[in-house]
C-alpha cells in the first residue's frame, strides 16, 4: 500500500511517499481502507522531533481518519464494527495504530466508531484527536452541565468548534471568541449565543456583560500562554479553567484563582482511562448522529502531506486539515 514515511526527524520535507507491506489485524482489532486521513498539530511536533515521547523511526504518521472496514481481528468485543462499514478513526488512545497517513489503518477496534452515511469521509477523517479532546475537556475534565455557560477561547479551530457544538448540544450557553470575522460567524452558527473578537481591547469586559457580571461556568483554553490571566478575569466564581493547547509559558499571579476559588485543569487525551474514552466516543458517535460537522479547512492528496504540514502551523485557518488518499471513495 501507499502510504507517508518519516525516515529522519525534520522539516516537512521528511513526509515522504513510499510502498509498505499491507499491516494485518490481530485479535481485537480491525483494518480500515481509508479514503482520508487528520492531520494534527501534534503531528508536526512529532516529525520535527520536538517532543517527549517520539515514535521509533521508520514509523507512519496519524491517529485520524475515515473509510471502510475490509478486515476483522479475532475476539472483537461486542459492538464493534463488521467489515464494509463506514466508520472514524479516533486512535490517539490505540495500543496500536499502524498510522493513518496511509491507504490502510490497523487499530484498535475501540478506536473505530461508525460514521453516518450522510457525514462525509473529509469530515470523519477530521474527528479523531480533536473531538476526543473537545470531549475530554467538557465531559471528563470539566465536567459541563446542561444551562452552564461555556466560553470557549479560540473556538473556530478544530477542537474549538467541535467543543462549541458538543457543549450547545447538551444544553450549556455557549460563548466562543475567535480572531476574525469569517471566524466568528462561523462559531456562532455553530451554536455559540456570542463570538467575540479576542484580539480587540474590553473583549473581556464585553464577556462579562454578556453574563450579566456573573462570569463563565467553564473556560476551554486553546492558547494558555496568552490566555490564562484573562480567563481567570471571566471565570465565575469556582469556575472551571481547562487548558487544550499552549504554545509556551507565560507570568501568571496564583491571586486570580484565590479570589474566586478558580480550578485550573490541565488535559491530555493520552491520559483517558478506559471508561472515560468510551464516554467520550460515544458523545462523539452521538453528536455526530445529531447532525454535528466537522469544519474542513483544507484537503490535500496524501503525496502533498509534507504541504499539509505547512498549512496545519499556518494562524488564521478556520476547522481541520486533512489529507485524501489515492483516488478517494466511491
Amino acid at each position: 500500500m501507499q502510504a507517508i514515511v518519516v525516515n529522519a526527524f525534520g522539516g516537512p520535507d521528511v513526509l515522504v511517499e513510499q510502498r509498505v507491506p499491507m499491516p494485518e489485524p490481530h485479535a481485537g482489532e480491525v483494518r480500515v481502507r481509508l479514503c482520508a486521513a487528520g492531520v494534527n498539530p501534534v503531528e508536526t511536533y512529532l516529525r520535527a522531533g520536538q517532543y517527549a515521547q517520539l515514535p521509533e523511526l521508520p514509523y507512519v504518521p496519524g491517529n485520524d481518519g475515515a473509510g471502510i472496514v475490509d478486515a476483522c481481528g479475532a475476539n472483537l468485543p461486542s459492538g464493534a464494527p463488521h467489515v464494509g462499514e463506514r466508520v472514524f478513526v479516533a486512535a490517539a488512545r490505540a495500543r496500536r495504530c499502524t498510522g493513518t497517513y496511509a491507504e490502510f489503518v490497523v487499530c484498535d477496534a475501540s478506536a473505530v466508531a461508525p460514521l453516518p452515511d450522510a457525514v462525509p469521509f473529509e469530515q470523519g477523517a477530521g474527528l479523531g484527536t480533536p473531538g476526543l479532546a473537545a470531549a475530554d475537556a467538557l465531559f471528563v475534565r470539566a465536567r459541563v452541565r446542561p444551562g452552564e455557560t461555556v466560553l470557549v477561547h479560540g473556538a473556530s479551530g478544530g477542537v474549538g468548534t467541535l467543543a462549541v457544538q458538543l457543549a450547545h448540544r447538551i444544553g450549556a450557553v455557549v460563548h466562543g471568541t475567535a480572531g476574525d470575522v469569517r471566524g466568528r460567524q462561523l462559531v456562532e452558527r455553530l451554536g455559540a449565543r456570542r463570538a467575540f473578537d479576542h484580539h480587540a481591547e474590553g473583549y473581556l469586559d464585553e464577556i462579562l456583560a454578556a453574563t450579566q457580571g456573573r462570569g463563565v461556568d467553564v473556560v476551554i483554553d486553546m492558547a494558555a500562554q496568552a490566555n490564562l490571566m484573562k480567563d481567570a478575569k471571566v471565570a465565575s466564581v469556582r469556575g472551571r479553567i481547562v487548558i487544550v493547547g499552549s504554545r509556551g509559558s507565560l507570568d501568571f499571579d496564583p491571586r486570580a484563582l484565590m479570589k474566586a476559588d478558580l480550578d485550573v485543569r490541565g488535559m491530555g487525551v493520552n491520559n483517558l482511562h478506559p471508561d472515560e474514552l468510551d464516554l467520550a466516543m460515544h458523545a462523539l458517535s452521538a453528536a455526530l448522529q445529531g447532525g454535528m460537522r466537522v469544519i474542513v479547512a483544507r484537503s490535500f492528496s496524501l503525496e502533498e502531506a509534507a504541504d499539509a504540514h505547512r498549512a496545519v502551523a499556518e494562524r488564521g485557518k478556520d476547522g481541520k486539515i486533512v489529507l485524501v488518499m489515492p483516488g478517494g471513495c466511491a
